[in-house]
């Protein structure tokens, strides 16, 4: 059980970050204009604003999985009703659904854990 929880916690953690890795692979398009330097910096810090938050949602799942894949889960959510995922454009479904996957891992191997959660000394 303890190296079946080392994968889950492992896996989750790996699958976030790729996923945080593509979601900013896309925001390089901002260079590709005939902008001035610093303009295109800004949109670059503009389309990493989600990337931010998740790095955020990483770190705060590396200490507390449960709260951590909750707001992984939330995120789904957030960007599936952003990019209107549910509602006619499922393609984009395949860019947010490792967020929705690492949420599950990260709660499940806090849950199994025991570490993840508030838990009242007994």
């Amino acid at each position: 059980m303890n190296r079946l929880l080392l994968i889950l916690r492992w896996f989750a953690r790996i699958l976030a970050a790729l996923a945080i890795l593509f979601m900013v692979m896309f925001s390089f398009d901002v260079f590709g204009g005939n902008a001035p330097i610093g303009r295109q910096l800004l949109g670059f810090l503009v389309h990493n604003i989600p990337a931010f938050v998740l790095i955020v949602a990483l770190i705060i799942a590396w200490k507390n999985e449960i709260t951590g894949g909750v707001i992984f889960i939330l995120a789904f959510v957030g960007l599936g009703i952003f990019f209107r995922s549910f509602s006619g454009n499922a393609t984009s479904i395949f860019v947010i659904l490792p967020l929705l996957l690492a949420g599950i891992a990260f709660t499940l191997s806090g849950m199994l854990s025991g570490r993840g959660g508030n838990k009242t000394p007994s």
